[in-house]
């Protein structure tokens, strides 16, 4: 697909204008609240996995999980013990999981800090550097998460079988576009701009994928970055395919800008008064807005 200069240009501008009152509209805000690189791992998987549904519960839910968390994260799951700990969970509750998931992912991280050292060294061991995008990286780091020993939580090695755990750490081989750990990703990956953290050094930006969610679906198809109708894998690649045509070595530096013309400008997908003020409105495709009217 072809893409203008003048979109290129739009979309730069855009990444330029991004601001700290957008960030406090997003789950990543909670990961610069601490200091340390160890902190800030930590947080922002935990911010990451549970950042789904409206932004206002995601917040109420982070909120909760770092208070009890306290000043350091990660010294916080380091210790973790589902007895000792099991009570300051109670009643944890965000959506489709419980506070059994919560209890399963403090467990989990411990587990990859001792035996790994950071969630970084646990992702690497399934990633090179001359793969393509994160995508055989990504398949491997849920499926190791998944078989992790649960036995203080459970009693058994694995996961219970219906476990609403696994929802937390979706996989592309099974077709999701794996929105939250993408998000996880570009955090950790992207250089440190004042908004992505630039954490990790074993992964290139040129190898992300777009986080897809409702907004990043919307605006892409109205922008022509898709012809898919499912926000599945296959849309993720094929956004971020047309964004490398823009940017080969950084594609996924737009989307905190294109999701929060939707978080915090409103964008619909229909015409509006949000559209007179919007910069990428002249590069929507009117035949898709009138299909949203």
């Amino acid at each position: 697909m072809p893409l203008s200069l003048s979109i290129k240009e739009t979309l730069e501008q855009l990444y330029a204008n991004r601001s700290q009152q957008h960030l406090a509209n997003d789950p990543l805000s909670f990961c610069h609240t601490y200091k340390t690189r160890q902190d800030q791992e930590v947080a922002a998987l935990i911010a990451a996995v549970f950042s789904y549904g409206a932004v206002k519960v995601i917040k109420g839910t982070l909120s909760r999980i770092f208070s009890i968390m306290g000043s350091s994260p990660s010294g916080f799951a380091d210790s973790f013990e589902p007895v000792k700990h099991r009570q300051l969970l109670h009643g944890f509750k965000h959506r489709f999981n419980n506070e059994d998931d919560l209890a399963a992912l403090f467990l989990a991280i411990r587990q990859i800090r001792l035996q790994h050292g950071s969630i970084e060294q646990f992702f690497s061991q399934f990633h090179t550097t001359d793969a393509n995008t994160v995508e055989q990286a990504l398949n491997a780091f849920s499926a190791s998460i998944f078989g992790l020993d649960y036995t203080p939580l459970f009693g058994t090695n694995g996961l219970p079988e219906k476990s609403s755990f696994r929802f937390l750490f979706p996989s592309p081989v099974a077709g999701s576009a794996c929105k939250r750990i993408c998000m996880f990703l570009r955090w950790m990956v992207r250089p440190a701009d004042g908004i992505d953290l630039g954490l990790w050094k074993s992964v290139k930006p040129s190898q992300l994928i777009i986080p897809v969610d409702k907004h990043i679906e919307r605006i892409s198809q109205m922008l022509g970055l898709t012809l898919r109708h499912t926000p599945d894998w296959k849309m993720a690649k094929e956004i971020t395919s047309n964004l490398k045509l823009l940017d080969p070595l950084d594609p996924v530096k737009y989307d905190f800008s294109l999701c929060h013309l939707g978080i915090s400008e409103g964008c619909s997908g229909r015409r509006g008064s949000t559209c007179s003020n919007c910069p990428v409105e002249p590069f929507c495709s009117p035949e898709i807005i009138g299909r949203r009217q």
